[in-house]
């Protein structure tokens, strides 16, 4: 068996517009890396290579639970020394927990034996994002794990199914404030209108059409999400003109990252992808806000073992 494994666990976007809560995709950037050692103590050891404060304490800390909750399963008597390099700075909607968790499966597995399916990698993954969220969710962990685009119909049984990648890309902004996953989650109606569930529901299935049938035109104009962004918008300065900025840049459509406060846009061309950034920029520029941008596509293979 491998004694190291390094591996690069990418961002990933959630929700997708209409896909509240069920569609989610990697990202070709950001991403962590992630190297995982094998050691003689049982147990896991952190080391933190990243500009942002860490838990120490594996229990406390979204990779370590994933490791120990792999330790415990495979019935390892041995440990785990885990350095990590973050650079998808936590609380950005982006998919920081769950590149962490899936990042921690995979390596992991790796270095049990590859014992684990998919599956289990998903489960496991969950783990962490239960930590961080205080709930199981696979939106964003699903794409970590299967790469591309993933559709979760079920969680009980899993049921994840993996669409075919459009020939897109993808341009972010991080606008440097905070949203709270559970606040962003707490403003939301508990029961909806039909008229609207029914709107969904069409953007929903038009979306996963768009993806295998390669139509970023219908990608584009399924984005629409009537469920979520009308409460969570208000949470993000500058929501509207990032919006009507990008779409004015050659857009096709886009939304809230997760909960947000990243938002993404869809185009077809990487010059197309560099305007809307330009353009995302000078919206938050101009409101005084720290900001980053990313230009990148639909990365189609997940966490990837790097050496």
């Amino acid at each position: 068996m491998k004694e190291e494994v390094t591996v690069q666990a990418p961002g990933s976007v959630s929700n997708l517009g209409s896909g509240f809560d069920v569609l989610g995709f990697a990202l070709g950037a950001p991403y962590d890396v992630l190297t995982l050692r094998r050691t003689d103590t049982p147990g896991v050891r952190l080391i933190n290579d990243s500009p942002f404060d860490l838990p120490g304490d594996p229990e406390k800390n979204v990779s370590g639970v994933v490791l120990l909750a792999a330790l415990q399963r495979a019935g390892a008597a041995h440990g785990f020394e885990l350095r990590v390099e973050k650079r998808i700075k936590p609380g950005s909607g982006i998919g920081s927990s769950a590149a962490s968790a899936a990042g921690a499966a995979v390596a992991a597995n790796e270095l049990l034996g590859n014992i684990f399916s998919k599956e289990d990698l998903l489960d496991l993954a969950m783990e962490g994002e239960a930590l961080a969220s205080g709930s199981r969710h696979a939106d964003n962990v699903a794409p970590c794990i299967y790469g591309g685009v993933t559709l979760v119909r079920s969680l009980d049984p899993v049921d994840i199914i993996a669409l075919p990648p459009a020939d897109l890309f993808v341009t972010i902004v991080h606008p440097q404030i905070e949203v709270s996953t559970a606040y962003a989650r707490s403003i939301l109606p508990k029961e909806l209108p039909m008229r609207s569930a029914v709107r969904q529901w069409g953007n929903l299935g038009a979306l996963v059409a768009g993806f295998y049938r390669n139509d970023p035109e219908l990608i584009g104009r399924s984005m629409e999400d009537v469920v979520a962004e009308p409460y969570r918008k208000a949470l993000i300065p500058g929501f509207e003109a990032v919006r009507t900025a990008s779409r004015q840049a050659g857009a096709l459509g886009g939304g809230i990252s997760g909960s947000g406060p990243s938002l993404f846009q869809f185009s077809r061309t990487e010059a197309t992808a560099e305007a809307i950034a330009a353009a995302m920029r000078d919206v938050y520029t101009g409101l005084g806000i720290e900001h980053r941008t990313y230009v990148t596509t639909i990365d189609p293979r997940g966490v990837r073992v790097m050496c």
